[in-house]
């Protein structure tokens, strides 16, 4: 093995002996030096609420013809978003087998959101959005103070079909920019990377999409979307490595959950800690809610980012400084795992480098644990999820159990106020798995439930 990033793999271990576990594939629990106070991490980033309230703006202006399009939105007046639980048999159940979850649990149940079922429903279908309102005002077919219901009709989709867009995907991504694209009336292609499951590249062929596949892994679909938009001077590629768009919508989330704890009766303040613990792959839908939630909950919430063992790409930027100059490869991680939209072998850099100083910390799951989370939440509280999104799940029981988590916990000054916290769980996927399939993730997790 040569160099990685100037250094061998040994220089690197010995800089950084967490990494000598991460190439065994354990399961770690780091939390990031850098972090700190909410006030000094923003100097350093160029994003504001200013942009995030804009989104926000845009999504209220497309409600109107989202309801119209995808009668499922009906009923929230087609804004896109998902219920917040409780899961207390969940938590009673993990009690039973580690340690005591000091406070309450939450699911945030991104994987019940509408048109797509996962979280990229709210950033994949946000640029998507913001492409086609910017084609349409150039064009003087749109203003801000239109019923955006107009867009639902023959002249518009005929505008659309004259322009391209392509996405680069494990498959989560692929499919909410596929099927809100396609609806929009716009040439679509999606390239799958090879971990994409089948049923997804089904569903989007059905919605008109064109999907490539790739026998590699999701770098490479992205490279090769990057491309073929390229060559299109209509194409418009949606870059989930780079993109500040998806990141803003994904930040939208934010605002929405402070109403819903509201709601719900749920402080968030200095007595009262916000632990959020999010699946991350290349980092962009994590990156965008965890920034969203900085803006609005300040130093009273911590983020962790949840990734495979085998695919630990953001750890691995943030702990060694490199960002996307660095893989998991090139440490001999082979980047497969059954967490499909995990899958991801080189972090984003713009992720890495704007969240270096909020995020928390990074845990890493093991497959069988993602598995074995999987069946038992259905078994307590009849929620069913796809693999990767049960990464979220096991944060509590990462932070009371690791010593990691608790030192920080003692460094942060919440080891005394942990019986106020409320614990989130961001499930990212899982309400559009086929039943058939569904089925045998739940009897995969009996095989490797907790204690058995």
């Amino acid at each position: 093995m040569g160099k990685i990033a100037g250094k061998t793999v040994e220089e690197w271990i010995k800089n950084y002996p967490l990494i000598k576990q991460m190439i065994s594939t354990e399961e770690v629990f780091w939390t990031n030096p850098k972090y700190g106070t909410f006030e000094e991490a923003m100097k350093h980033i160029y994003l504001s609420e200013k942009d995030v309230k804009e989104a926000e703006q845009r999504l209220q202006r497309f409600s109107s013809y989202i309801a119209q399009v995808f009668p499922e939105t009906k009923e929230m007046n087609g804004i896109i978003e998902s219920p917040t639980v409780e899961i207390p048999h969940m938590q009673k159940k993990l009690e039973s087998k580690m340690k005591k979850i000091e406070g309450r649990f939450l699911l945030k149940c991104d994987s019940h959101l509408a048109i797509s079922g996962s979280i990229k429903a709210r950033g994949g279908i946000y640029e998507v959005l913001k492409h086609a309102e910017d084609l349409a005002i150039e064009a003087n077919m749109l203003t801000f103070n239109d019923d955006y219901s107009m867009i639902n009709s023959e002249r518009f989709r005929k505008f659309y079909s004259q322009y391209s867009i392509v996405v680069g995907s494990t498959g989560n991504l692929g499919l909410s920019i596929g099927i809100m694209s396609a609806k929009l009336g716009f040439n679509v292609t999606v390239h799958m990377s090879a971990d994409a499951k089948q049923w997804k590249k089904d569903l989007l062929r059905s919605k008109g999409v064109n999907v490539v596949e790739h026998p590699s892994d999701y770098s490479k679909a992205v490279e090769e979307g990057r491309k073929q938009a390229e060559l299109d001077p209509n194409g418009y590629f949606i870059d989930d490595e780079n993109s500040t768009t998806l990141f803003l919508g994904y930040a939208v989330a934010a605002s929405r959950l402070k109403k819903q704890f509201d709601v719900m009766d749920i402080k968030v303040d200095e007595e009262h800690p916000l632990f959020v613990y999010l699946p991350c792959g290349v980092g962009g839908g994590p990156g965008g809610v965890a920034f969203g939630l900085k803006l609005v909950f300040k130093d009273h919430v911590h983020c962790f980012f949840a990734e495979p063992t085998h695919s630990p790409c953001m750890l691995l930027g943030l702990l060694t400084e490199q960002h996307d100059k660095i893989s998991v490869q090139e440490f001999g991680i082979d980047n497969v795992t059954d967490a499909d939209g995990l899958a991801v072998g080189r972090p984003s850099g713009f992720v890495g480098k704007t969240l270096e100083n909020l995020i928390s910390g990074v845990y890493t799951v093991s497959d069988e644990q993602l598995y074995s989370l999987l069946s038992t939440l259905v078994d307590t509280e009849d929620i069913y999820l796809e693999p990767s999104a049960l990464a979220g799940v096991a944060g509590p029981i990462r932070l009371f159990n690791d010593h990691s988590g608790q030192k920080y916990t003692e460094d942060q000054s919440v080891a005394g106020k942990m019986h106020n916290a409320t614990h989130l769980a961001w499930a990212t996927g899982g309400s559009m798995v086929p039943k058939e399939v569904m089925n045998a993730y739940y009897q995969r997790g009996l095989q490797f439930q907790l204690g058995k």
